[in-house]
C-alpha cells in the first residue's frame, strides 16, 4: 500500500488543521492506521492510531482531547483532525499502516509496515 500525508501548513497557536492520508490499493480496511510525528533531531513519536473498522482509537497523552483520528474505508483515507494546536505540536507528521493485531504495539514505530511521506505542520505562538 502506498501512502501520502497531505494538509500540513502554518497555523497559529489555538488553531486547527486537518491532515489526510489517502492510500492506494484495495486492502486499506485490513490495516490499522497510525499517525506519528517527528521533530528534527528527535525520535519519531506516536500520535495516535485507529483500528481497521474505525471503532477504536488510541492517542498519545500529549494530544489526547485535542486530536481526533478517523477513517473512511470507502475512500481509502485516514484523517487527523488537530485542534487547540500548540507550538510544541510543530513537526513533520507521517501516516503509517500496520498489518498486525491491535494491541500495545500500535504505539511502536517499528511495528508499522508502510509509511507515507510526511507533511510539515508549523504552529506559531
Amino acid at each position: 500500500v502506498q501512502l501520502q500525508a497531505f494538509g500540513g501548513g502554518l497555523v497559529q497557536a489555538g488553531g486547527s488543521l486537518r491532515l489526510s492520508c489517502p492510500a492506494s490499493g484495495r486492502t486499506f480496511s485490513s490495516y490499522i492506521m497510525g499517525w506519528f510525528r517527528q521533530v528534527p533531531g528527535k525520535e519519531r513519536e506516536f500520535v495516535g492510531a485507529i483500528s481497521r473498522g474505525g471503532g477504536t482509537t488510541n492517542y498519545a497523552d500529549s494530544v489526547k482531547g485535542r486530536f481526533t483520528i478517523s477513517r473512511d474505508n470507502n475512500k481509502n483515507t485516514v484523517y487527523l483532525q488537530m485542534s487547540s494546536l500548540k507550538p510544541e505540536d510543530t513537526a513533520v507528521y507521517y501516516c503509517a499502516a500496520d498489518k498486525a493485531l491491535w494491541g500495545p504495539q500500535i504505539k511502536v514505530r517499528s511495528n508499522y509496515d508502510y509509511w507515507g511521506q510526511g507533511t510539515l505542520v508549523t504552529v506559531s505562538s
